[in-house]
């Protein structure tokens, strides 16, 4: 029996692609033929996928598994496959946060929520890597759907960090941290805010540090970076550091004092659990997956307002008593998302769809 998994682009380290390489490592030790088809991939990785042209015909009683997280001709292949169907939904934007900044993404975005939805009848295994996605799996009409929380690497993580810039970040500023990529959905408008209302109201003695790729949405980051310097806040004060190695975002993670994300559209996100391997105290808008994610950890806002985000990022990094507490429910909730039986999950799953006809 085959079981297979189709990635529109496999790629080194991101998400999507760890969870398939840490799945093909599952199935192929249960047993099974299984490999990745992709319709691209890093340099490199040749020999660790396949390009989907190579994908042989499956049978009736083999299973293919589609990640889903943007249009590709994947979709339409799969929905026409006689073997048993499987969809990851790892979330698409919705077009709304993209129609001003770039209607081409805007245009993708909607074309992957209809591809999505064309979808639904079609799959007999549907698993989202949220609560969230899976709510969302479930009213577009999908069956059998569960949640099945993203694969997290966190040995990776115990890997030495650069000490020499953790050391450059240790001074007398708190340090407010965001990783996440340059995008509209991601309101890096609002972590401006809040570090102006801190630096005006709180104490001057303050830096916001974005990690994250800058060059998706070019004319939103120069937005977001003349928005800085409308702002009277200096280039010490907002550190947009890009996309930047793992030591180098250990480091960040261990100099900072408080993880902040106003984020309106997260379909898991990462970094919440990210901040709590490091300990990191986490304040949150309460939007899309991040209630889900980030269960019982960190303080949960329930809407942006400058003055209360930065009072309550201020008591996360420097109350005492608050900042023992986030940590330790941070820690009882890596513990939960560690304990999920990932393996008897799978060999469940895989034994109902053999069952099925």
């Amino acid at each position: 029996m085959r079981v297979d998994q189709l990635v529109p682009a496999f790629h080194r380290g991101d998400a999507i692609g760890d969870e398939a390489w840490e799945l093909r490592s599952f199935f192929r030790a249960e047993g099974f033929q299984s490999d990745i088809y992709c319709l691209g991939r890093d340099r490199g990785l040749e020999g660790e996928s396949k390009l989907f042209e190579e994908f042989p015909a499956p049978a009736a009683s083999d299973v293919t598994m589609l990640h889903f997280a943007l249009p590709s001709p994947l979709s339409g292949a799969l929905a026409a496959l006689p073997s048993k169907k499987a969809i990851i939904y790892h979330n698409i934007t919705p077009a709304g946060f993209f129609e001003d900044i770039n209607p081409e993404f805007a245009r993708i975005a909607r074309i992957g929520r209809e591809e999505l939805a064309g979808l639904a009848s079609a799959t007999d295994l549907s698993l989202a890597d949220s609560e969230y996605n899976r709510l969302e799996l479930e009213a577009l009409g999908f069956r059998n759907t569960h949640v099945f929380p993203l694969f997290v690497d966190f040995a990776k993580y115990a890997a030495p960090e650069n000490a020499l810039l953790r050391e450059v970040y240790r001074d007398d500023r708190t340090n407010i941290l965001f990783v996440g990529r340059i995008a509209p959905n991601k309101k890096i408008e609002n972590l401006i805010k809040t570090v102006f209302y801190y630096k005006k109201y709180i104490s001057p003695l303050v830096r916001l540090i974005v990690v994250g790729k800058t060059k998706t949405f070019p004319s939103y980051f120069a937005a977001v970076s003349r928005m800085a310097d409308e702002f009277y806040l200096k280039p010490g004060e907002v550190r947009f550091v890009g996309h930047v190695p793992d030591e180098e975002m250990f480091a960040l993670y261990r100099a900072s004092d408080v993880f902040l994300s106003l984020s309106e559209h997260e379909g898991f996100c990462l970094p919440l659990v990210e901040s709590m391997i490091f300990d990191l105290p986490i304040v949150a808008l309460g939007a899309a997956a991040v209630p889900y994610t980030l269960g019982e950890a960190g303080l949960l806002l329930g809407e942006f307002r400058p003055a209360r985000t930065a009072e309550a990022v201020h008591l996360a990094a420097h109350d005492p008593a608050l900042r023992s507490a986030l940590v330790e429910s941070g820690r009882r909730e890596l513990g939960r998302l560690k304990s999920f039986p990932r393996e008897a999950f799978l060999r469940d799953r895989l034994a109902e769809l053999r069952r099925r006809k």
